[in-house]
């Protein structure tokens, strides 16, 4: 009996051990196929995911993980090469509206040197406003396919917030006194500097304060914080959450701005995020809050 129950023993131990092998084993597989899977997915690379060891079920998973892969690297391609085409399309039909509207424009101010009617001048008044708004809006549509086309790596220099923040402001003052608008602002007294390009972000506080001469109703509060974070608020009436939750998109516009592009924001936040900042949006009691923060490299 007891020579029985010493085999039983012996017998259930070497289950248990062979059972600990063998969960090890599939471990180590599941291991290796979740690192493999995470390496291609953060390499451009042909190389397909391998384990080392033998068990069928899990080198079926990994072979089923692979084709995924295939068909994700497929895709990929397809969209990169799509994209880039896009992008040339865009390029180049901005570049080549630039031709036929520059003799538009001088067709128009040889026109306007000719006697004519009180009606025809007002005619002419009227295409004169529409073919202004139409070169703006394609040098605006040239410069956001340019900036798509750049590469993501912004040069990087030192850059004091405050005094491209207080730039920007000057040079939106008058475009914001004819609305009506006279921002108050706040800022630290010590120099915030960040590594940023300098350009770049003068261009994104111009649009932030383009977009508050379009829909502020005649307030406007931009802070700056020692923490690298910079809001531009104002109260908004005619916007709700969900037009604020799109105004990032490209050429997305609302009633309020039909002569806009839709673009200033979109290149706004592809800027920041370009320079490794983040920027957002929100809206609360009628008021626009548009949030940027670039935090100290390293940081």
């Amino acid at each position: 009996m007891m020579v029985w129950l010493w085999s039983l023993t012996g017998v259930l131990g070497l289950l248990v051990i062979v059972l600990l092998i063998k969960i090890h084993i599939l471990r180590k597989a599941a291991g290796e196929i979740a690192d493999g899977f995470a390496d291609r997915l953060a390499t451009d690379t042909n190389t397909l995911i391998g384990i080392s060891g033998r068990d069928r079920q899990m080198r079926r998973l990994a072979d089923a993980v692979n084709e995924q892969l295939r068909r994700l690297r497929a895709e990929h391609h397809r969209f990169c090469q799509g994209d880039a085409e896009l992008k040339g399309a865009v390029t180049n039909l901005s570049h080549d509206l630039r031709t036929p509207l520059t003799a538009i424009c001088g067709y128009l101010d040889l026109l306007e040197k000719e006697e004519k009617s009180d009606i025809a001048k007002h005619y002419l008044d009227i295409i004169r406003n529409r073919s202004q708004l139409l070169v703006s809006m394609t040098e605006e549509l040239f410069r956001y396919s340019v900036l798509l086309s750049r590469e993501s790596d912004a040069p990087a220099e030192p850059v004091v917030l405050n005094q491209v923040l207080e730039e920007s402001i000057a040079a939106a003052y008058t475009a914001l006194t004819q609305r009506g608008i006279t921002p108050r602002i706040r800022m630290p007294q010590e120099k915030v500097v960040r590594m940023l390009d300098g350009a770049a972000l003068s261009r994104v506080f111009a649009n932030l304060l383009q977009n508050a001469v379009k829909y502020s109703s005649g307030d406007l509060e931009i802070t700056l914080e020692s923490t690298g974070e910079i809001v531009f608020a104002n109260t908004a009436p005619g916007l709700d959450e969900i037009q604020v939750g799109r105004l990032f998109d490209r050429f997305f516009t609302v009633e309020s701005a039909r002569k806009s592009t839709g673009l200033g924001l979109a290149i706004a936040r592809s800027l920041v995020e370009q320079m490794g900042g983040s920027i957002s949006a929100e809206y609360t009691d009628d008021r626009l809050h548009i949030w940027i923060f670039f935090r100290e490299r390293g940081g």
